[in-house]
């Protein structure tokens, strides 16, 4: 399943459950919840660390819905720009990026 697969299915299943697919401050706010307990889980090296990643996914990708994004376009986007980046570490090891490609390809 592609990523635009995964968000249609994701959208379909919050429309079919009457979930939010409008307030996109709320579904930042549920989106960050997930990241926490994503977090929690790790942490405390419980079981389900996988499917908190999965939450995530399903919340962002309902959000870029929500605002009009295609996601599999800009992560794909996004990687060719991350590609052509190039870094050099500093004195303490830091990646520190010294080149910065066009944002829009």
């Amino acid at each position: 399943m592609d990523l635009r697969a995964i968000q249609a299915a994701a959208v379909a299943n919050k429309n079919a459950k009457d979930l939010n697919l409008t307030n996109v401050e709320l579904e930042f706010c549920l989106l960050t919840a997930e990241v926490g307990e994503a977090i929690t889980a790790w942490r405390r090296g419980e079981d389900g660390f996988d499917l908190e990643l999965a939450d995530i996914q399903l919340f962002l990708v309902a959000l870029a819905d929500m605002t009009g994004v295609d996601l599999q376009d800009a992560v794909e986007r996004k990687m060719r720009i991350n590609a052509d980046r190039v870094y050099r570490r500093d004195d303490r090891g830091v990646p520190i990026k010294i080149t910065e490609p066009g944002a829009v390809r």
